[in-house]
């Protein structure tokens, strides 16, 4: 993934669940996230900036461990 803040990202299907591993080391899982916003999120040119508009904003979020 192309990002200055984002290492890394994946969707789970059948959870709903998207889950983001920042540059600075931290993991968080999103629950109940569509799988368009994945799409959108893979389509964005800053990857930064969606996650932070579209992502945080709506979705309720675990740290992984």
């Amino acid at each position: 993934m192309r990002s200055s803040s984002i290492e890394a990202a994946g969707y789970d299907l059948k959870r709903r669940t998207l889950r983001i591993r920042f540059v600075r080391g931290w993991t968080y899982d999103y629950q109940a996230v569509p799988a368009k916003v994945f799409r959108d999120l893979l389509a964005a040119e800053s990857k930064g900036r969606f996650v932070n508009w579209s992502v945080k904003p709506y979705y309720r979020h675990t740290q992984v461990k």
